[in-house]
């Protein structure tokens, strides 16, 4: 990591360019923009794909789920409170953990210096 780099956790928690540190790392709730306006990387060149989406998913929803399942063993509440609470409570953890497990794989990629790999023929002997 050079000076001027953030480091992973802080890149993927406020968005930033992991070049150069600046707040531009996402165009929307999970989009990447296609560059960083401050340095000029080009986001585009990391493979991050959608690959966080599935595992959040699942892991949010099963924490989600106990955390019901408690409340409504210990309380008893009608269903629209059920519904009041945890649907944002859901909506808003899957969108934020986006967010950071995306910014996480790009820094990640970034610091690391990945690259596609590539197939390389090798002489015949």
């Amino acid at each position: 990591m050079s000076k001027g780099q953030p480091p992973v956790w802080r890149a993927a928690l406020f968005g930033l360019c992991p070049e150069c540190g600046a707040s531009t790392l996402f165009d929307g709730p999970v989009r990447f923009q296609a560059t960083c306006r401050a340095c000029g990387l080009d986001y585009g060149r990391y493979n991050v794909g959608d690959g966080p989406a599935a595992f959040l998913t699942l892991i949010i929803g099963a924490l989600l789920v106990v955390l019901a399942l408690t409340l409504d063993a210990a309380v008893q509440p009608p269903l629209w409170v059920h519904v009041l609470l945890w649907v944002p409570l859901t909506a808003g953890a899957v969108v934020y953990g986006l967010r950071v497990a995306k910014g996480a794989l790009l820094a990640s990629e970034h610091q690391r210096q990945a690259i596609e790999g590539r197939k390389v023929d090798e002489p015949h002997d």
